[in-house]
């Protein structure tokens, strides 16, 4: 069962007198057959509880620094028109109380917790958003990671791993971008592509006519879950792990780049969709960090010297760990250019930062 959750809060050019604030509030309460306890705060304004029937609950915090909140708390299945009276009410006494000193009513809408379909997802920098989301099309925790394809209806299916959002099928424009935003020519070349499971780069990389596209991801199930999920995003093209000019190997990257580099192997194009740039900015402490040098020389190692290789940054607002990426990009043992787009990804309801890199 959920929990709904309402708040209302008040700012006021000054602490409000919770002597003459609280009490013109109380008959409110009273009126809903809730009962009242006060805390002791310490000095630190007034607080109290009101509890009441099918386990309501409300939280009236008098702040000492010119802050009055409510918080309501009640079952997802409670009488919404008997709670929007409620805080009506309670708003409507708070301007009479308090007018003159109000400089802001903000009342955000209701948060709806501990719900079966979870609709609320962090940005890259920690803040909250609300999704359309009503169902779960698909969950399974398979060897590597916890897979989640939800339904948004924005955005089609959004493939979900390990709690971060990958792809949805509104984002075509993600695609492009780690493709090179249309200025590359695949005609004839030979692409690597590390990652990419949702079958996204590889369904608009095959009607580019390269020569062949080898694709290596590690999770037989997100192709899986994807091939049977996400078809606005892959078509058909998981449908078959081998076709005319491409190739799915269902390994570990890293094991496979070590072997392209030993065999002397190279591609035009190596387009790394495998982890977004880490957040954090202490990459010695980091194993992500790690593992991202380390495809990131393997992956320059095995790139034709006029080849360019592409990867998705992070969010845009993450300017720390983005200038930590590219001072990575500036110690590669192979001298790099590199330039770098930010780009609209409907799903991520964040702009998104992705990275071109050349050899000098």
């Amino acid at each position: 069962m959920a929990l709904r959750h309402y708040t209302l809060d008040f700012s006021v050019s000054a602490a409000a007198d919770c002597a003459s604030t609280v009490p013109g509030l109380l008959s409110i309460f009273h009126e809903q057959e809730m009962t009242e306890t006060v805390h002791d705060t310490e000095g630190h304004g007034y607080l109290a509880t009101f509890t009441g029937k099918k386990g309501r609950l409300v939280i009236l915090r008098v702040h000492s620094h010119g802050l009055i909140s409510i918080d309501l708390q009640c079952d997802e299945n409670d009488d919404i028109a008997q709670l929007d009276n409620l805080l009506n009410a309670l708003e409507k006494k708070l301007q009479v109380l308090l007018h003159g000193s109000i400089t802001r009513i903000k009342r955000l809408p209701v948060l709806l917790r501990g719900a079966k379909v979870d609709r609320y997802w962090p940005t890259a920098d920690g803040r909250i958003m609300e999704y359309d989301i009503d169902r779960v099309v698909y969950e399974e925790d398979s060897a590597y990671q916890n897979i989640k394809i939800l339904h948004s209806r924005q955005f089609g299916n959004i493939l979900v791993l390990n709690g971060d959002i990958n792809l949805g099928e509104s984002d075509l424009a993600y695609t492009q971008a780690i493709m090179g935003s249309g200025k590359e020519n695949y005609t004839g070349k030979e692409v690597l592509i590390l990652g990419g499971g949702d079958g996204g780069i590889l369904a608009e990389a095959v009607k580019l006519k390269p020569k062949m596209i080898t694709i290596v991801y590690i999770d037989q199930k997100v192709i899986d879950a994807c091939r049977t999920h996400m078809r606005k995003t892959c078509g058909n093209i998981l449908d078959n792990l081998k076709g005319d000019c491409y190739q799915i190997l269902v390994e570990d990257c890293v094991p496979v780049l070590k072997k392209y580099v030993h065999e002397g192997r190279m591609f035009d194009y190596v387009i790394n969709d495998l982890t977004a740039v880490p957040i954090s900015t202490e990459p010695e402490e980091d194993s992500t960090w790690d593992f991202l040098r380390l495809i990131l020389d393997l992956s320059i190692k095995v790139l034709r010297p006029t080849g360019k290789y592409f990867t998705q940054g992070n969010s845009a607002n993450l300017n720390e760990a983005l200038s930590m990426y590219e001072e990575q990009l500036r110690k590669l043992s192979c001298p790099v250019d590199f330039s770098k787009e930010v780009v609209c990804v409907p799903s991520y309801l964040e702009l998104w930062v992705f990275y071109t890199v050349w050899k000098k």
